[in-house]
């Protein structure tokens, strides 16, 4: 499923009104009519009393369609309108003029206090005060309404998107509408699916409004929802190096967890060959927990990393692998940094960069810009600050707008860990991935991530569909974990732990619970 920007929808409407004839009136009715569904099946209309907060805008048109729905359904229904109601222009005013005429109060709200009986007396509340236009912080009577509206303790519907939430970030604007229900219409925009914006918008729902699949599906929209392709079956008579052969090239004195995780979790995600060229001083550590490990003990520097020493070395025996690991635990000392940046000049084979790995290859992009073969970093926000000069705080403001320039510009695919993980392409493609909860943000998760990608590509798929393959799986595996112990406390070995059964349940097609929340909206 395909996600849009605010500026994206617009265009699509356009597109709809010039070249498909599908007027402005009739995409309004179609929002309204799909909002009304979803009321009518959540909630019951005949004898139901309704509240309806209405903006100036086009969103408040909307409102006026679902005010008209439920009362020639048999609800009752007001409609209370936030702002001067001269200020509605074309399919908005018409249908505002359309329920002018019907026996519904239609009331503009002066103060908070003059509706809170109302509100009180009401089965349900819909919320159409500003949509995904939204660009100012939340003040004065708005705000105190949406606070109204979720201290209400009312069942709540949004049209669109919960009003304070912007569309294209999903930040809240000071305050925003707490909805059990959202109807977004056209396609999910980026505030509904990214978070805080997708936590309040309750259950998802879309509806195309009669858009063409032209529309909604085309090329131009390089943002959609990480839905990735089955993996092939596993070969009868295959053996540990069908499935992959993997190098990691990870640890320092004092991170026996890192290389630990990487190299045991691609095992873990059905990996057929793992070997881990770590510190020597720590091997017979790391041996003591994974010894299905094959272990290549290294030379070290003084301060107990990997040292350039090994450069050689290390190059032979990565030109016989199907991938290599780069990073996990690794230090940032200066002369392993500078191995780091030595391998990934020099090693031809497909290269997944992780950890301190990044760190080091941040100092000199240039290298990753002229790799031929494949290369993915998985940066969380700190590193996606060190690859691109950007402090943390605007990345996180900007998340899909730097993701996209910033993986065309290094010509690599860029996985950039989260609360909603993004995964960008060269060509500027972004998918949003679904799976995973706040349980996975501790020490470790991220190891176990590069392991996964690294399975799904000795699994037999291409590195593209590795990478959405991986961070999907990594994050079903969390939701797994947390589903049995709760979302407090979970750590990496347990992630590790539900790999396999993430994995099984993968390939024999999830349950649908995980499936309508993997989906991002149901479309009506």
């Amino acid at each position: 499923m395909k996600i849009s920007t605010v500026s994206e929808m617009r265009n699509l409407d356009k597109t709809a009104i010039k070249e498909f004839g599908i007027k402005e009136e009739l995409l309004m009715e179609n929002a309204g009519e799909a909002t009304y569904f979803v009321i009518s099946k959540e909630c019951g209309i005949k004898g139901k009393n309704f509240i309806i907060f209405c903006g100036i805008g086009n969103n408040g048109g909307d409102g006026f369609v679902i005010a008209r729905k439920i009362h020639s359904n048999g609800g009752k229904v007001k409609v209370f309108i936030l702002g001067d109601k001269g200020q509605y222009k074309g399919a908005a005013r018409l249908n505002l003029d359309i329920i002018s005429r019907l026996m519904i109060e239609i009331r503009e709200v002066e103060s908070v206090e003059s509706v809170k009986t109302d509100v009180a007396h009401s089965d349900a509340i819909i919320d159409a005060i500003f949509g995904t236009g939204l660009i100012r912080e939340v003040t004065g009577l708005y705000r105190n309404v949406i606070e109204l509206i979720n201290g209400s303790g009312k069942t709540i519907f949004s049209a669109d998107i919960p009003s304070g939430v912007t569309g294209d970030t999903g930040k809240i604007m000071g305050v925003a509408v707490k909805a059990d229900y959202t109807v977004t219409f056209g396609l999910p925009k980026a505030g509904n699916i990214l978070f805080p914006g997708h936590d309040l918008c309750g259950k998802l729902f879309v509806t195309h409004i009669s858009f063409p699949p032209a529309i909604y599906d085309s090329d131009s929209l390089k943002v959609e929802i990480n839905q990735p392709k089955r993996l092939p079956p596993r070969e009868r008579d295959g053996h540990k190096g069908s499935f992959g052969q993997v190098l990691f090239i990870a640890g320092a004195a004092n991170y026996f967890g890192a290389p630990y995780f990487s190299a045991m979790s691609f095992l873990k995600a059905g990996g057929g060959y793992s070997r881990l060229a770590a510190p020597a001083s720590i091997t017979p550590h790391i041996a003591n927990k994974g010894s299905e490990i094959v272990f290549l003990p290294q030379k070290e520097t003084a301060a107990g990393s990997i040292s350039l020493e090994n450069k050689d070395f290390l190059l032979n025996l990565a030109a016989k692998m199907d991938m290599v690991v780069l990073g996990p635990g690794l230090s940032l000392d200066e002369e392993t940094e500078g191995l780091v940046r030595e391998l990934a000049k020099e090693i031809n084979r497909p290269l997944l960069i992780d950890g301190d790995g990044i760190t080091a290859i941040s100092k000199d992009l240039q290298i990753i810009r002229e790799r031929k073969s494949g290369t993915i970093l998985t940066p969380h926000p700190g590193e996606m600050s060190k690859l691109t000069g950007v402090d943390v705080q605007e990345i996180d403001a900007n998340k899909i707008d730097m993701l996209q320039r910033t993986s065309k510009e290094l010509n690599t695919i860029i996985a950039l860990k989260g609360g909603r993980s993004l995964i960008g392409f060269p060509d500027e493609k972004v998918f949003v991935n679904m799976s995973g909860n706040p349980g996975m943000a501790t020490a470790g998760s991220g190891d176990v991530l590069t392991g996964v990608i690294a399975a799904m590509f000795g699994l037999g798929l291409n590195i593209d569909n590795s990478v959405l393959k991986g961070v999907f799986i990594h994050g079903f595996a969390g939701d797994l974990a947390a589903k049995e112990k709760g979302e407090d406390g979970i750590t990496a070995q347990d992630i590790l732990y539900y790999v396999p059964l993430a994995l099984k349940m993968d390939r024999d097609g999830q349950s649908e619970t995980y499936m309508d929340r993997y989906k991002g909206a149901q479309v009506i």
